[in-house]
């Protein structure tokens, strides 16, 4: 049994029968009242992020979340496939689990995956890939005074902007989290 006092950040607990990930925790010290523990914390299974109230004698129980390293194999219109490398077993995933996170994910790309109760939760993205660009607008030539972008896209469907210089066929490093070019990869 965990105490409210023990949520920190990272954190994963069960609430209402649901496992939940702490993202923020906040200790106030009420003087006659006792403490008062604030949480902002996501929904493990449907993905909502809840501003959580509790004192300080409040108990949850832990929530046991397993984490795989699992590889990518290829997705269709409702689901992704993953390998368990060492075991060949395939683990089929939601479409809606995965969300627009899929648009980062490479055939053969090693990810972890984490499991509540036998089914997966979520998927552990590194904070950054490396990506081949498919297709961008031309690149105007003088238009370097600037730091400019242009569109582009990658082979995965995943739109960003990027410098003039890129090219089709450019590897890039793409931030996870803001979808935001970060460099040329050679």
């Amino acid at each position: 049994m965990l105490n409210a006092t023990q949520l920190k950040n990272n954190t994963c607990f069960l609430y209402q029968g649901k496992p939940f990930k702490v993202l923020d925790y906040k200790h106030t010290h009420l003087s006659r009242r006792g403490a008062d523990i604030k949480v902002k914390a996501k929904n493990l299974i449907f993905g909502n992020v809840l501003n959580l109230n509790f004192g300080s004698n409040d108990r949850f129980e832990e929530a046991l979340i397993e984490k795989r390293k699992l590889q990518y194999l290829y997705c269709d219109q409702e689901s992704y496939f993953f390998m368990d490398p060492k075991t060949y077993d395939q683990v089929e995933i939601s479409l809606k689990i995965i969300g627009s996170q899929g648009k980062f994910l490479n055939e053969g790309d090693q990810v972890n995956l984490f499991f509540f109760e036998g089914k997966a939760i979520d998927l552990d993205l590194p904070l950054s890939i490396i990506v081949e660009i498919s297709s961008c607008d031309p690149g105007v030539k003088g238009n370097s005074a600037a730091n400019l972008l242009k569109n582009a896209e990658t082979k995965n469907g995943l739109k960003i902007k990027v410098p003039l210089f890129i090219k089709v066929g450019d590897k890039v490093k793409v931030d996870t989290r803001t979808s935001e070019y970060h460099e040329r990869v050679k």
